[in-house]
């Protein structure tokens, strides 16, 4: 007897086949009952009924065995067809993965060429910047080696070198970067008021061969007078594309601000290369944004703007810092490629009136969007200013509040540290 999973089949088969031997047998005793009145003796008649019986069995099991080979011939064949379903499902699937293990593969061969060839193409640019450096090292004289006057340097340049320690600091700086000694540090910059980590802000220290930070306080100071500004920024923006192409591989949700200073965008040597090198990393046209001082924006001229619509033309956006006056052209401001701006917090709490600002802190952020402007508060170091800066509908915060410059190879921590104070400590506008 068959069995079938389940209550009611285990009931039901049972009584079923309870029922057709009870026909088999009342068919046998109607069949005996017969032949005794056609005359036929008990035993014979007895023995035609159970025959009889015993045919019926033997019929009804022969058609059980029937219909069970045909289910189980449709089991076998629905099995094999789905077997085959699932081999060609599977060979698909293996066919799949091998097509992305192979665009893996070509994707991180293609990004490994491309770091490599960076890399080279940075080791060229460190040894013509070196000999460059070296020209420029041998062109100012030391106080004590006073050349005839028609070979000396101008008189402003002359006087600015014979200011005590400043040769000296000038012979360190040309050692960082001849040796390459210029460290990457990021300094987030988030959402409000959610505290979400949105970018990051690459600063550049210069390292003397004792080990001591150089900060750009100090060596744009130096630099910047001898047309050495632009290596400076030439190194940052290599580690910054390095950067970036390393965040990526994880979020394309993080960006980096990029420093570039007024007297590489007005030099005529530097500026074209840098544009040229841009062009063929666009890719990244997302996820770096590039910064320039009010100061340099306001000395850049007619070539510089044109500079910096062909950058922001590549897809990069541009932010301005460093704003001293409001009193601003906000709409050429968004034509030449800016996205964002960054404005103290104290001047948006209490200084915007001697910033020569034309509408409230309430209302400048409304200005801002009407231009296409993201509003930045930077320095910001207490809650109590965030506080503040949350009624003028600020869009990020960046400060030491928020973390402070660390060297690029903390950024994973920091990160990790940025999203965990973000749930532990939200702000929250004071009700």
């Amino acid at each position: 007897m068959r069995e079938y999973g389940g209550s009611r089949w285990g009931v039901v088969v049972p009584v079923t086949n309870a029922l057709i031997v009870a026909t088999y047998v009342m068919a046998a005793a109607t069949a005996g009952v017969w032949l005794r009145l056609l005359g036929v003796d008990a035993v014979t008649a007895a023995l035609v009924a159970a025959m009889q019986i015993l045919l019926s069995a033997q019929l009804h099991a022969a058609f059980l065995r029937h219909r069970d080979r045909r289910s189980a011939k449709r089991e076998i064949s629905a099995l094999r067809q789905a077997g085959f379903e699932f081999s060609r499902a599977l060979d698909d699937t293996w066919s799949k993965m091998e097509d992305m293990r192979s665009a893996i593969d070509a994707k991180t061969s293609a990004q490994s060429r491309k770091i490599i060839s960076e890399l080279q193409v940075l080791e060229q640019l460190m040894h013509d910047f070196a000999a460059k450096i070296a020209d420029k090292a041998k062109s100012v004289p030391l106080p004590d080696e006073q050349p005839p006057f028609e070979q000396r340097p101008s008189d402003s340049l002359q006087s600015y070198l014979d200011t005590p320690g400043q040769s000296d600091l000038l012979e360190i700086i040309r050692a960082s970067l001849e040796e390459n000694r210029v460290d990457l540090y990021l300094q987030p910059i988030v959402t409000l008021p959610q505290r979400k980590l949105r970018f990051y802000e690459a600063l550049s220290r210069l390292r003397a061969e004792d080990g001591s930070v150089i900060m750009p306080a100090q060596y744009m100071e130096v630099a910047a007078p001898v047309g050495l500004m632009s290596v400076v920024d030439n190194l940052l923006l290599f580690r910054c594309v390095q950067i970036v192409r390393r965040m990526i591989q994880k979020t394309r949700e993080i960006g980096v601000f990029c420093n570039i200073s007024g007297d590489t965008l007005a030099d005529s040597e530097f500026f074209p290369q840098f544009l040229e090198y841009l062009h063929h990393n666009r890719d990244l046209a997302g996820n770096i944004v590039f910064e320039f001082a009010q100061g340099a924006l306001a000395k850049a001229g007619a070539r510089g703007e044109e500079n910096l619509s062909y950058l922001a033309s590549l897809g990069f956006a541009l932010s301005m810092d460093h704003v001293q006056s409001l009193a601003i052209d906000f709409r050429k401001l968004h034509a030449l490629g800016f996205r964002y701006i960054k404005v103290r917090a104290e001047t948006l709490v209490n200084g915007m009136a001697g910033a020569g600002a034309m509408v409230t802190a309430e209302d400048f952020k409304k200005l801002l969007s009407r231009h296409g402007l993201n509003l930045i508060a930077e320095h910001v170091e207490s809650e109590r200013t965030v506080v503040q800066l949350l009624d003028f509908n600020v869009d990020f915060g960046q400060g030491y509040l928020f973390g402070e410059p660390r060297a690029a190879r903390d950024e994973p921590r920091q990160q990790e540290r940025l999203e965990n104070a973000a749930h532990v400590i939200p702000f929250r506008k004071a009700g």
